[in-house]
């Protein structure tokens, strides 16, 4: 199993960092105490290493298989994954542009590999978080997992808090990001974009920190409405070709840039690493998008709109229906058909 190399001129680096906001109790499990997060940092680098970084652990793998009920396949089977990104390397001079991801509901922050080497090849710095307690494995430096004690808990209105959370988890890494690594993030050229519920919880970060100037939602549902005041900064819905009407309700609330695309024969999981890696499995959750298609996809659409916003570059692909992405829609809740 492999994740494909990124198209970009620089080699990519990555670093894991453990970060505790002692100001904050963590929102799940308050025993717990202060909030504790784990974050991948990718970035692009002065040459490559000579060892790759892991995708993920083989308890993680096995956590994951059995939390979506997956069976068949070895339990170490996501850890054996090929990444492209190096560990103990150097990163490039200068201030690079930062783009924060956000995973899906029990998933890992691994899940973005593919988009993260890609930005980061680019050179974009690249933080993914896991939301301790939100996930079914989050491995601390000390061998401490914890597990998803929210997939246990009976919340009302679970969703909205989850997001709020999230948000909370995002400024505070920025925080920390922009004070530790200064000399490597341009704090005026940071973006979102998340998966699922990272996804929902991109609009209530933009909302509650003014320092994410564009967000990206990867097929998520909105389980807290943006308010109708409106989002006047650059955002971009990425779907599967369904109907969700949070997102209709949403979109009329975008008062500033912004685009729809609907991806035909995507499922959900093409939004991430895990359609690629199933089918390299042998397994069939229902996609259309053969092989290496979902990432390129996503690589391609997403790296635009930050190039768009982060970089003030125009981008024919934003613009118009692409020949190269035939399978990519552009829409409105107005349309009855995408064009």
């Amino acid at each position: 199993m492999y994740l494909p190399p990124p198209t970009g001129p620089h080699p990519v680096g990555i670093t894991s960092l453990h970060l505790t906001d002692e100001s904050r109790q963590d929102p799940w499990v308050p025993e717990a105490g202060a909030r504790e997060l784990m974050v991948s940092l990718w970035y692009p680098a002065k040459s490559r290493g000579e060892r790759r970084a892991s995708y993920m652990t083989p308890k993680e793998s096995e956590l994951l298989l059995e939390g979506h009920g997956i069976t068949g396949v070895p339990p170490d089977s996501f850890s054996k994954t090929r990444t492209n990104a190096y560990t103990d390397v150097r990163p490039t001079g200068g201030r690079h542009p930062l783009v924060v991801l956000s995973p899906g509901y029990t998933w890992y922050r691994s899940s973005f590999g593919a988009l993260a080497e890609e930005l980061a090849s680019r050179g974009y710095v690249v933080a993914g978080i896991d939301h301790t307690y939100e996930n079914f494995a989050t491995t601390f430096p000390d061998g401490r997992v914890t597990t998803c004690a929210t997939c246990d808990l009976q919340v009302e209105d679970f969703g909205r808090l989850a997001v709020e959370s999230r948000a909370r988890d995002v400024s505070f890494v920025l925080d920390e990001l922009i004070g530790r690594r200064g000399t490597l993030i341009d704090p005026a050229r940071i973006a979102m974009a998340g998966m699922s519920l990272g996804g929902a919880s991109v609009g209530e970060t933009m909302l509650t920190d003014p320092r994410v100037r564009a967000g990206a939602n990867l097929d998520g549902t909105m389980f807290k409405p943006l308010p109708e005041s409106g989002l006047s900064r650059p955002f971009l819905f990425f779907t599967q070709d369904a109907d969700d009407a949070t997102l209709n309700r949403d979109w009329q609330r975008l008062t500033g840039w912004k685009r729809w695309f609907k991806v035909t024969g995507a499922v959900h999981p093409s939004f991430a690493d895990y359609d690629l890696l199933t089918q390299q499995m042998g397994l069939d959750f229902g996609s259309e998008l053969a092989g290496t298609r979902s990432v390129e996809i996503v690589r391609a659409y997403v790296a635009a709109f930050f190039d768009r916003h982060l970089r003030s570059r125009p981008q024919p692909l934003l613009e118009r229906p692409s020949t190269q992405y035939p399978e990519v829609r552009f829409c409105t809740p107005e349309q009855k058909n995408c064009h």
